[in-house]
């Protein structure tokens, strides 16, 4: 178990942990939850040993491994597939090992070691985990180096999950995943078969992945024992209770000092008045805990435009090639609330963007009302803000005409106060930056307001608060998000991006979320008219050969693997009783290596055919 014992550490002088203590018992799922800067990613800190305490100790069992993302995987030309293969330092060494050991009994100690870690299905788990968050069979043969920094999180986090760390700690893991992938995630840590410390703003996580809740608040740890929505009930009822106890102190500490203060003159009553001043210093106060501050969002509100604000026939849209999505006919009103489903890649972004008016549609009609405003906000726009800035300075340049009064007005409507306006965005927490770009998305009172993931980095309160600001709120909703509490709390209507094409979803959230975990082909788009396809750029032959190069390559690894296991098998003395262990061990590898030849076959079956229908 992980045992945290009476810990104190300080933060510049100011104090995170107080003899702070908990304890984990060994295979729970448990959620860290606190506000944020109260030291949540410090206490992961101080468990992985970065940071030294100042008191107190933190212990776990011998040779325990400690696993999380720590960073994102370097750009390179290795494989996503083989990438996430040595994240498992113990295999990856001993397979090297055993390439070049000649010693028999170190060679049996390897594969026995070998045999115990389930060395030889590595690459059908590694490829499960890899297509869970989101890389199809293709793209797990591609290289690193062709993904941007926000997949390689993605790949880094497989990394950590392949290798099955005894403790693992993910400090807000699915702030790098859409809906799919997160939802896989939960499905994949409840399963998992060792001890699990998350840092999560995403309640359903939080309520079906986790067993129990370790609360930081006012420098110390308490253990709760169920998930979020449970945590939160009983914090409430501990709230309620404590309050009303402070109330009851308060009562008859004001007794107390009434009778002190009318008879302490009085020598008849002077016994009485002391005996009463004692008992005044044992009554010790009850403070009761505080209320989360409360977060606010203040959108304001448009004047009513006639329906439809967007209306779209025959559309089409992409980035110069083949479109990504096409025969679009939507209509969009002014109090429609809409999420889009559909997995990376199927065009949800994309979608946005048209609608937002950062892509033009390459056919068909979008036609828009004329006084039509739009508010789009989109992950990447937190990093597009000035780092050298303050809020302030932010929005002065939008408002260069409004008084500093209106706009400190405008900031603390986003939970940005005084000290934050204050500040340049360098020095700000995540969740203030996006409360920032939330402010800017949303200040000309848009129509309609396109959302792209935007709880990333904003905490639970945060996340309540937003609600609250979009249910009040006059204008349309489009939103994307991996946050199932916010589609469930906002969204009316449900659209599918799936295979180039648009569709409602007729189903509930539950239903997608079922689906999902079921399998791919659960989740069906209506069938579409079959469309001749369009000749194949150059670039996308040259893609398509390269790939096809990858799977020869693979193929000629893995039938040099398979000819090693061949002349091993090969060798008399290995069928002696004496080695019959021995022998069962090198079947079961050279049996592996032939399920991955036949997977490397189908791959490169598929590529050059694709290669031959283009070409």
């Amino acid at each position: 178990m992980l045992k945290i014992e009476d810990i104190t550490y300080n933060v510049e002088g100011r104090p995170l942990f107080e003899g702070a203590s908990a304890t984990i018992p060994t295979g729970h799922k448990v959620g860290l939850v606190g506000r944020n800067g109260a030291g949540k990613t410090t206490l992961f800190r101080l468990i992985r040993g970065e940071l030294a305490l100042e008191g107190g100790s933190i212990t776990l069992p011998q040779r325990a491994r400690i696993g999380g993302v720590a960073q994102e995987v370097p750009s390179s030309d290795t494989s996503l597939l083989d990438t996430v293969l040595a994240a498992d330092t113990e295999r990856a060494a001993l397979m090297a090992e055993a390439e070049t050991a000649r010693d028999p009994h170190r060679i049996a100690e390897i594969q026995a070691r070998l045999a115990d870690i389930d060395a030889w299905s590595a690459e059908g788990r590694a490829a499960s985990i890899l297509k869970g968050l989101g890389f199809d069979a293709e793209q797990q043969l591609m290289p690193c180096s062709a993904f941007s920094g926000g997949w390689r999180m993605r790949v880094a986090l497989a990394g950590v999950l392949f290798a099955q760390p005894d403790y693992l700690l993910l400090d807000e893991p699915t702030n790098y995943l859409d809906l799919e992938g997160a939802l896989w995630l939960e499905s994949y840590l409840q399963k998992y078969p060792h001890t699990v410390l998350i840092i999560s703003h995403d309640r359903g996580l939080l309520n079906r992945a986790v067993q129990g809740i370790l609360h930081l608040d006012n420098r110390k740890l308490t253990y709760w024992q169920g998930g979020y929505d449970q945590f939160a009930r009983q914090m409430a009822e501990r709230r309620a209770v404590l309050q009303a106890e402070a109330k009851k102190v308060e009562a008859r500490r004001a007794h107390l000092q009434s009778f002190v203060d009318r008879f302490k003159a009085k020598a008849s009553k002077a016994v009485q008045a002391q005996s009463r001043v004692k008992m005044l210093e044992k009554l010790t106060p009850i403070t009761a805990p505080e209320d989360a501050k409360k977060v606010v969002f203040t959108f304001p509100k448009p004047e009513v435009l006639a329906p439809p604000i967007i209306n779209l026939d025959g559309a089409a849209v992409g980035y110069g090639g083949p479109p990504v999505l096409k025969r679009l006919n939507l209509r969009i009103d002014q109090d429609d609330r809409i999420a889009l489903l559909g997995r990376n890649g199927e065009g949800k972004s994309t979608l946005a963007k048209l609608l937002a008016g950062k892509l033009q549609p390459s056919e068909g009609k979008l036609a828009r009302s004329s006084k039509l405003r739009i508010g789009y906000f989109a992950q990447h726009q937190v990093d597009e803000l000035h780092l050298d800035e303050t809020p302030l300075q932010h929005v002065m340049r939008l408002r260069p005409a409004e008084a500093q009064p209106k706009l400190r007005a405008r900031l603390a409507g986003f939970g940005l106060m005084a000290d934050q306006a204050d500040t340049v965005v360098a020095r700000l927490s995540g969740g203030q930056k996006a409360r920032l770009s939330l402010l800017l998305a949303t200040i000309d009172a848009p129509h309609l307001l396109i959302l792209d993931e935007p709880t990333n980095h904003l905490d639970i309160e945060s996340r309540e608060a937003l609600v609250e600001a979009l249910t009040e709120y006059p204008g349309a909703v489009i939103l994307v998000s991996h946050d199932m509490h916010l589609l469930g709390l906002v969204a009316d209507r449900l659209w599918l991006v799936k295979g180039g094409a648009v569709t409602p979803y007729t189903e509930d959230l539950e239903a997608y979320r079922r689906q999902l975990l079921a399998g791919d082909d659960e989740v069906k788009a209506p069938a579409q008219p079959v469309v001749k396809p369009k000749k194949a750029s150059r670039d996308e032959i040259s893609a398509l050969k390269a790939e096809v190069r990858r799977c020869e390559e693979r193929l000629a690894k893995l039938n040099d693997m398979r000819d090693k296991l061949a002349r091993k098998l090969a060798d008399p003395d290995l069928y002696e009783d004496a080695r019959k262990g021995e022998l069962a061990t090198w079947n079961a590898k050279y049996a592996e290596v032939m399920q991955a030849l036949d997977r490397a076959e189908a791959l490169w079956l598929e590529a050059q055919e694709r290669l031959e229908a283009v070409a």
